[in-house]
């Protein structure tokens, strides 16, 4: 249990982890976000919202580095974050999932997972390739970081498996583990309950919620599943068009008028 860290919810109250300002992207003639500007509180759970094209994971991808912004900044624990470079998000203490599963098929689920804990170790390609006395420590250690991972996600069961084949909702909380196993203290979330079943959504809230607590995690969430992004988070971000729309609780924004309008289909 010692990877496990108990949140203590007085500590870093009210402090904010990431800070977006004025963020600005455009493709071309493409404007893709525009101006955004909010910010998540440590611990915070934020639910980042909207239609279609609406510039979510865009957003994502300036945070993970993957897109250079137009303009605007963004600082992660009063960091320049844009004066990263993208393999240094990990280390930075910011990991993430994706929309779209990006595992590697004829790997085990525990070596998958193992992957995510890569940038912590000390080993680099001559050491591990003389088998060194440290190196072989240092991978049983990862080894059973993961494992507990693993058992912590349901998927004890799976762990020499290959990814390949396993149902859909199974490497959803594979690439969950993946990004945990980084020890992230910002973890980014793109729609993880895409493909789920309403069973699994649901489980999935529970987790979202239990991994916060046990694992001390700030969590942003891009979910088109409105009731999973209302149940979980503690505020929400409505963004349409690259433009911040609506920004407060998740009853405020639910029943704002131009979230209606732009996302619920005109249903508070």
């Amino acid at each position: 249990m010692g990877y496990v860290r108990l949140l203590v919810m007085t500590q870093g109250a009210g402090t904010q982890i990431l800070t977006v300002t004025e963020l600005g992207v455009r493709f071309g003639g493409v404007v893709a976000l525009d101006g955004t500007s909010f910010s998540i509180g440590r611990g915070e759970i934020c639910g980042l919202i909207g239609p279609n094209g609406a510039g979510k994971t865009t957003l994502f991808n300036v945070v993970s580095r993957l897109y250079e912004p137009t303009s605007g900044q963004v600082s992660f624990e009063g960091t320049d974050l844009l004066k990263l470079a993208p393999h240094d998000i990990a280390s930075a203490g910011i990991a993430r999932t994706f929309q779209n599963l990006a595992l590697f098929p004829a790997l085990s689920v525990l070596d998958n997972v193992m992957v995510g804990a890569h940038h912590a170790t000390r080993a680099n390609f001559l050491t591990g390739a003389l088998r060194l006395p440290g190196v072989g420590r240092e991978e049983r250690r990862t080894r059973e970081r993961c494992r507990e991972l693993l058992d912590r996600l349901e998927l004890t069961q799976h762990a020499s498996s290959p990814a390949a084949g396993l149902p859909y909702g199974t490497l959803k909380r594979v690439e969950i583990a993946r990004a945990l196993a980084g020890d992230p203290r910002l973890l980014l979330l793109d729609e993880p309950a895409s493909g789920l079943t309403h069973a699994e959504v649901d489980e999935l809230g529970d987790v979202i919620l239990q991994l916060r607590t046990d694992f001390d995690l700030t969590i942003l969430l891009v979910e088109h599943h409105m009731s999973l992004v209302m149940r979980v988070s503690d505020q929400v971000v409505a963004l349409d068009l690259g433009r911040k729309i609506a920004e407060g609780t998740p009853a405020e924004v639910a029943g704002d008028p131009a979230v209606v309008e732009a996302y619920l289909g005109g249903v508070a």
